[in-house]
């Protein structure tokens, strides 16, 4: 049920509005004195289902305020609401609300995470990238309803009801008609005027994603589709334009790391300038990152750009005026802020509501010790992608495990598909420290990845490893590192071109040195089979041979290595 949002008087409605609007202007073109027009716009990103408030501080807080949750979150935004009233505020995404979740929202295919943003009452969001971890269809089920395919309804008497908001993909074209998969705009009116809100995400998702899951659908370029649907939208008579796009960029941290935008780079820094003019305002996401820029527009005339870093840890409160007459934005009144989610206020009951009814349905699961760990194994994710990590290594460990019937010699596993670490004090479920619930399993695989295991040269393998640096890659990372398995090593050289940073020579299987022209079997899943994260060397594989899903054999293989620890560098210079 989608939750009242607390209203202020019309009195205080317009004591906000003086105050933000300087001077509305008293241009009228017709006759009528122009008033302004209150607008409170709060925006989060990249929410991946992280429901409950388990999450670390945010790493560029000084103070580590604990941060984070859905019930924090839900409380923040009515609190902020409280402001202004239902009427003039607007709450949106900029993708990532669902996939690569965390446990209690990705084993039900984020059906919880979709019915927590129902509650705290997001209005409209993009897709992004991650919208699309299992397909086209899924995204569709998770817009409009319905029961899983293949899991059915979790709760019979009350199936699946779908999103309450809005997902626009402006750029996402059905190939069997060149039709939009899902609407590329919405229209919401403030008082009485029209907000325009155009949503898309990076046109390099099908690298980041299974590809075979986008197989159907192609994704256009970004500043295109953000000038061709603005300008559609002016001529409709919308002239407040908003976009929100699940692609970023990154500032230096400085004195005031949330709201500043000291150094900004990253694929917005050049893509944000060559918006159309019409663009007011740019809600970002994609690189998990905190940051309130002022861009300059084409005209050179101010624009704001936001992100509210990831996992609901932070909202972005952005105010500014709309001339009633001219029915565009006041860029001189922009007054923007991120704000953390602290775990201060008291967390929402709709939103522990919501909590419990799936944690009923986990826990028999959820709490089901699978392994043990003996020493903190890190590096997932969250850290650098680009390096060679224990984690990465672990998990590369586990595939090559479980495609041993498939003749498997070297695995890979690409560091940002695991999502979590296993840590010996991690508490997940209230077991011992050094046990791994399924839990905390989940959090490292939550994608429901296959293995695969095939043939390749050892050409072939040494072009493929020459991909984790490919400058210009979609999503903002030259380099993205793949984990390696035990018994296979060699030396990465930084220094050289892209395309020569493999050391050949130094290619090692068990001691051995590899022979370029001989076929070895490799193992890896299906999401780089497919090309996934620009690895498109995995394509050239032959004989392929699927294998377990990748959490299953991670469970199995926790199971079979109790005490886990770091594995040992593989690879000199990475």
């Amino acid at each position: 049920m989608r939750k009242t949002r607390l209203m202020l008087s019309a009195g205080a409605v317009a004591a906000i509005a003086t105050s933000l609007a300087g001077t509305a202007g008293a241009t009228a073109a017709s006759g009528e004195a122009a008033r302004a027009i209150p607008v409170q716009l709060l925006s989060f990103n990249d929410y991946h289902g992280h429901l409950e408030a388990t999450d670390r501080p945010l790493a560029s807080d000084p103070a580590a305020t604990p941060a984070g949750g859905v019930e924090y979150l839900s409380a923040k935004l009515t609190q902020l609401r409280a402001k202004v009233g239902d009427v003039n505020s607007l709450t949106v995404a900029a993708g990532d609300t669902i996939g690569g979740s965390t446990f209690l929202s990705g084993m039900f295919h984020d059906e919880p995470s979709v019915e927590s943003l129902n509650v705290l009452g997001l209005d409209v969001t993009s897709v992004g990238n991650h919208e699309f971890d299992e397909g086209t269809a899924e995204l569709l089920r998770m817009q409009n309803g319905g029961c899983h395919p293949v899991d059915g309804c979790y709760f019979p008497a009350t199936p699946y009801a779908g999103a309450d908001y809005p997902y626009l993909a402006a750029n996402v074209f059905k190939r069997s008609d060149n039709k939009l998969l899902l609407p590329g705009t919405t229209v919401r009116m403030v008082g009485g005027v029209p907000i325009g809100f155009i949503g898309l995400t990076l046109k390099g998702t099908p690298s980041l994603v299974d590809p075979a899951g986008v197989a159907s659908v192609r994704f256009a370029d970004e500043v295109q589709t953000v000038n061709q649907q603005a300008g559609a939208l002016n001529r409709r008579g919308v002239k407040a334009i908003v976009v929100l796009i699940h692609e970023g960029g990154q500032q230096t941290p400085t004195t005031s790391p949330y709201n500043g935008c000291v150094g900004f780079t990253g694929p917005m820094a050049t893509m944000a300038p060559r918006f159309s003019a019409l663009v007011d305002v740019v809600v970002t996401g994609h690189t998990h990152q905190p940051y309130v820029c002022t861009l300059p527009d084409p005209q050179g005339r101010p624009r704001l750009v936001t992100s509210a870093a990831s996992y609901g840890q932070m909202v972005t409160e952005t105010y500014f005026n709309i001339n009633s007459v001219t029915k565009d934005i006041n860029r001189n009144s922009f007054v923007s802020n991120n704000v953390v989610v602290d775990r201060a206020s008291v967390p929402d009951p709709a939103e522990t509501a919501v909590l419990d009814k799936w944690r009923a349905l986990a826990g028999p699961l959820a709490g089901r010790v699978v392994g043990t760990v003996a020493t903190d194994v890190t590096g997932d994710s969250g850290g650098n992608r680009g390096i060679e990590t224990p984690m990465g290594d672990l998990i590369a460990d586990a595939i090559k495990w479980g495609t041993q019937s498939g003749g498997t010699q070297i695995a890979f596993m690409n560091i940002g598909g695991v999502r979590a670490s296993f840590l010996v004090n991690q508490i997940s479920n209230g077991e011992a420290a050094g046990e791994i619930t399924y839990t905390e399993a989940y959090n490292v695989a939550p994608f429901g990845n296959l293995l695969v295991s095939m043939d390749m040269t050892g050409q072939q393998i040494k072009d493929t490893l020459e991909q984790q640096y490919v400058v210009g890659r979609p999503g903002g990372r030259d380099a993205l590192a793949l984990g390696v398995s035990d018994g296979f090593t060699y030396t990465w050289d930084a220094t050289q071109p892209q395309g020569s940073r493999v050391v050949p020579e130094t290619m090692m299987l068990n001691g051995a040195a590899m022979d370029m022209s001989a076929t070895y079997r490799v193992g890896t899943i299906n999401f780089l089979a497919n090309g996934g994260d620009s690895f498109t060397g995995f394509t050239a594989g032959t004989n392929l041979l699927g294998g377990k899903e990748d959490l299953e054999n991670l469970v199995d293989f926790l199971g079979a290595h109790p005490g886990v620890t770091p594995p040992a560098d593989r690879v000199s210079g990475l």
